[in-house]
């Protein structure tokens, strides 16, 4: 099932009925917007078969990234001839993973491309790929979905009316988010847990969020969860902020709180800005690169 995106899905649909099918597409825009599944249902038009099939090849990340060896395995299955379908398709989701080694190898594929083969890489992160990598693909851009979209999914799985309200505010935009929740009921009693800790700690000194960030550090999925419940929080407050009319903010500033318990004016503007800006470079650096993650969280400690 596809959530939003119709813009993008109508072009893709066209182009396949018209024979104008591109031998690369970079499908790019934030994490669980739904970039991979769409790239699913383009690859089950393009094979006119279910996914999986013999037709269709997924490359994922090994570990922290793609390594060469993937990238050869690939050349060698796209040079086979299809199986069963008019075209071999390969999505290499999170393709900003590849290693330079990978991006090179890559890079062959896409400068002497095969008949009947059709590529889709999928990352949040373009600006890592080679820029000759990405001259050579059609750019896909995937935007947040509106909240009406998100609703009638939600709606369509009888999730109850108050989760609804909850996820709508908490997923911004990704129907990704919204679909682990409703897969796994765990993970929004999860979120509400480190917003919860996330308010302690805001109102807490720094040997707290030293020693908070000193555990959290340690498991590497729990600072990623950490990070995006952050962000949404931010973002949300950012949000409400902005759709306030004049009269309406200068009446609260400096009286009423926050429901998540500090006030409204601990936070202008600017440092919104800049908190959301420091998580997401804080997001980029744990997750893209080799700094130490306990060293990344301190220093965003300090700031936020």
């Amino acid at each position: 099932m596809i959530i939003g995106h119709q813009k993008q899905w109508q072009f893709l649909k066209r182009s396949a009925e018209l024979g104008k099918i591109s031998h690369a597409y970079l499908f790019c825009g934030q994490e669980n917007l739904g970039k991979k599944n769409l790239a699913f249902e383009f690859a089950k038009l393009l094979t006119g078969q279910n996914i999986p099939n013999p037709d269709l090849i997924l490359i994922e990340p090994e570990g922290e990234e793609i390594q060469i060896s993937q990238i050869r395995d690939l050349i060698w299955k796209l040079s086979l001839k299809p199986y069963s379908a008019p075209f071999k398709v390969a999505i290499v989701d999170q393709a900003h993973s590849m290693n330079s080694e990978a991006q090179n190898c890559f890079l062959k594929t896409l400068e002497e491309p095969k008949d009947k083969t059709i590529l889709i890489l999928i990352t949040e992160y373009p600006e890592i790929l080679f820029p000759t990598i990405l001259s050579r693909c059609e750019i896909i851009k995937f935007y947040p979905v509106s909240e009406t979209e998100i609703k009638n999914y939600l709606e369509s799985k009888e999730t109850p009316e108050k989760e609804i309200q909850e996820i709508i505010k908490i997923s911004q935009g990704r129907p990704g988010i919204a679909i682990d929740f409703i897969s796994n009921p765990k993970k929004l009693e999860n979120q509400r847990k480190k917003l919860k800790e996330l308010i302690k700690i805001l109102n807490s000194d720094l040997v707290v969020r030293f020693n908070y960030v000193k555990d959290l550090s340690q498991n590497i999925q729990e600072v990623k969860e950490a990070l995006n419940v952050w962000l949404s929080y931010f973002r949300n407050i950012l949000i409400s902020r902005l759709n306030l009319k004049p009269k309406q903010a200068s009446s609260i500033q400096g009286s009423e709180k926050f429901k998540f318990g500090f006030e409204r004016d601990n936070y202008s503007f600017e440092r919104l800005k800049n908190n959301l800006n420091l998580l997401q470079r804080t997001n980029f650096l744990i997750f893209k690169t080799n700094i130490n993650p306990r060293l990344a969280l301190e220093n965003l400690m300090l700031e936020l």
